[in-house]
């Protein structure tokens, strides 16, 4: 939602100047077949992280509970003339509760205004960030501060330390509120953080829509099984320095690393690009961030 669309037009113009082929509706292993895919000398497998998280709640399934990829995917779509409005991805005059304090909820939050909601409210169950650096987070880690996007600039109430505990339906199976839970964070026995509920903190917030931006698990495990690929615990396709147990198969990004930020996503791509050059070419003169294994040829 914060670039236009002409911007990615322009670019994908170019790539296909440059040579690239693109194959939209493309399913590789379910409506392309994998045995066709192999037949090239290297492939690359950069599919992301698909698997959503959901809410093992009552009433999560009603359809007035969406994933927030669902709702912006559409959106996408209706702002280039590829799909009209549908009442349960649309915010206009509804009170929204986006549920993820994430980039994808702020994009859910930005969306939702500018459909015309009539309020909306982000949960994130992790507590407030600090507004600078603590002690605990010195540069140069990632920064864990507050972050405030121009979406949320453009209305939004933001509750943290927050969980979902059930939708409220009324008699028609209508989703017309969420029940809530205030909670905190505390350090077991094993020190490991874990969240309490705090008693007496219980809440009904009135809502028409919900909108989950609760982060992704994994890769789709179509393609690892098809093609006999490790996986770690996670479920993402394991790699040295980009290749996978099938020499020829290679993988980057969500895919291979987990859910993570685009900047992570071109990074990744262009070291598996060098991965491959010296895998087919036996050298590269392509650049890389610092030295690493080389895949075998």
């Amino acid at each position: 939602m914060k670039i236009e669309k002409w911007i990615i037009d322009r670019r994908l113009s170019v790539l296909e100047e440059e040579g690239i082929e693109f194959r939209n509706n493309t399913n590789v292993g379910v409506n392309f077949e994998v045995e066709e895919l192999m037949k090239f000398d290297a492939v690359v497998l950069c599919g992301g992280a698909t698997e959503r998280r959901t809410l093992p709640i009552p009433g999560v399934e009603n359809k007035a509970v969406v994933q927030a990829m669902d709702f912006l995917k559409r959106n996408n779509e209706i702002v280039d003339g590829l799909a009209e409005p549908t009442e349960n991805l649309n915010a206009k005059d509804k009170n929204v509760i986006v549920i993820g304090g994430g980039d994808t909820g702020s994009d859910c939050v930005g969306t939702s205004n500018r459909h015309g909601a009539k309020s909306v409210i982000n949960f994130e169950i992790m507590p407030m960030p600090a507004e600078d650096r603590t002690e605990a987070n010195p540069w140069p880690y990632w920064p864990f501060t507050l972050k405030t996007t121009s979406s949320h600039e453009e209305g939004v109430e933001r509750n943290w330390s927050i969980a979902t505990r059930e939708f409220v339906t009324d008699e028609n199976g209508k989703l017309k509120a969420l029940k809530t839970v205030n909670i905190e964070w505390v350090t077991s026995e094993e020190g490991r953080p874990q969240l309490r509920e705090i008693e007496g903190s219980e809440k009904e917030w009135p809502c028409d829509l919900v909108l989950l931006a609760l982060g992704f698990t994994g890769p789709e495990n179509t393609l690892s099984k098809q093609l006999g690929l490790e996986v770690d615990t996670r479920t993402n396709i394991k790699a040295d320095n980009y290749q996978t147990n099938n020499p020829k198969v290679f993988t980057a990004g969500d895919m291979r690393r987990g859910q993570s930020l685009i900047v992570w996503a071109i990074s990744e791509g262009r070291e598996a690009a060098r991965s491959v050059d010296i895998f087919l070419m036996r050298k590269t003169d392509l650049p890389t961030k610092g030295p690493g294994d080389l895949p075998s040829a």
